[in-house]
């Protein structure tokens, strides 16, 4: 990869560090057991937070994205971006473990999603600017690979420094949960040290550009014209259909993966962060291994085999007796996961129009959103009727064989 491509790809293992170690493994864990009155009521207030945070996510993010085309400022937008998620993230560190912490938890936490997920539109919509279009492929799954390794690190470095050590290390009063809390700072500098060097080596285009109001008036006519259209790319539409089903599989997966594990095979909250670290070694490994020949397979061919393998591995997960088979399964099933949202990435971009990229890449996020109540929806429903998480857990695969389903029907445009 050339330079630029590597500080495009750094930002992936920059902002990698916010899903692990705050909305997933140790920030998400903190507030239910340490905030919440009750672990139950933390877990719905958290669902809450969640679902208007996606809302505000899917209303924004196809807007933005084509304010983004039509003003030029993809990079003053991804900066702007990551600036609010830094300093929501740090603002954690005020979280303290009592009930009256829940609403600024909550806002922080709630802030700080929304900012993430606006800021990879912009920066999925640079893509096409760092790699050849022979490239892209393997930019884009070597990126999320570093991707998975920046989460890993970071979530590493929180256990050892911050989460483990008793008594804390740097005075930190675990009495007070600062030793968790700290982990907010730890990732809030963790994005601002390594995002920046997209936003020197990928400059907004030269020329003039429009006022913000003129660019907003453009966005909202180019959304309204991308939408229109959208039926008349019957490709694109199918994508987007697709990725919206096997997105809501992975994200109901990496939602419930933990609490399956605890529920179904004894594990305690050590043995998961364990598992957590090295669930995002194997993804990481399998991202960019699959990018270095992503390029020959495609990208919906890799995909489709990701998928495939996601449906196979998840449902021998399902049957699983010892937890000595759920870890090699699950491991396995990790080596997946990266290519599967990588190749998309890189699926979208081949298929998005030039100079809509940003615009495109906000209906991609939008299609991630839309519906992402939906799967854990029918997990909560199926395991609540049959009163077995195994028949919950059973939701995923259907969602991810649905989506291969829909997405078998694409074809992806020949490479230039």
């Amino acid at each position: 990869m050339n330079r630029r491509a590597w500080a495009w790809a750094l930002y992936d293992w920059a902002n990698s560090a916010f899903p692990a170690v705050v909305s997933t493994f140790v920030i998400a864990a903190y507030f239910t057991k340490g905030i919440a009155p009750d672990p139950a009521t933390g877990q719905a207030q958290w669902g809450w937070m969640q679902t208007l945070a996606g809302l505000g996510i899917a209303v924004l993010s196809p807007l933005l994205g084509a304010v983004a085309d039509a003003g030029g400022r993809r990079r003053r937008m991804l900066g702007l971006c990551t600036v609010v998620m830094v300093l929501a993230t740090a603002g954690i560190w005020f979280a303290r473990p009592e009930p009256g912490a829940t609403l600024w938890a909550l806002a922080c936490v709630g802030i700080a999603t929304v900012a993430f997920e606006l800021g990879t539109v912009f920066y999925n919509s640079l893509l096409p600017q760092v790699a050849a279009p022979e490239q892209i492929g393997r930019v884009s799954g070597l990126a999320w690979g570093l991707g998975y390794a920046g989460g890993l690190v970071c979530l590493g470095l929180a256990l050892v420094l911050l989460v483990r050590p008793d008594p804390a290390l740097f005075g930190l009063d675990r009495g007070a949960a600062e030793h968790i809390r700290a982990t907010a700072l730890l990732t809030a500098a963790w994005v601002a040290a390594f995002a920046w060097p997209v936003l020197l080596a990928l400059p907004d285009p030269p020329g003039g550009r429009p006022a913000w109001g003129a660019a907003m008036r453009r966005g909202l006519a180019e959304t309204e014209a991308l939408l229109r259209r959208l039926p008349q790319n019957p490709q694109m539409l199918r994508f987007l259909v697709a990725r919206l089903f096997y997105t809501d599989g992975l994200n109901t997966l990496f939602a419930f993966g933990a609490i399956y594990a605890a529920g179904v095979f004894g594990m305690g909250f050590e043995e998961i962060l364990l598992f957590g670290i090295a669930l995002n070694l194997t993804a990481g490994l399998g991202a960019a291994g699959f990018g270095l020949v992503e390029d020959r397979l495609g990208s919906k061919r890799t995909v489709m085999l990701a998928l495939a393998a996601l449906v196979l591995l998840g449902s021998g997960l399902l049957v699983a007796e010892g937890k000595a088979q759920f870890w090699v399964l699950a491991l396995l099933l990790g080596v997946f996961i990266g290519p599967s949202q990588a190749a998309s990435r890189t699926l979208m971009a081949r298929l998005a129009p030039p100079g809509e990229a940003a615009a495109h890449f906000g209906l991609f996020a939008l299609s991630g959103r839309v519906t992402g109540f939906l799967g854990p929806a029918v997990l909560a429903a199926v395991t609540a009727a049959t009163g077995n998480q195994r028949a919950g857990m059973a939701t995923v695969v259907v969602f991810l064989a649905v989506g291969a389903v829909l997405l078998a029907g694409v074809r992806e445009p020949a490479r230039g």
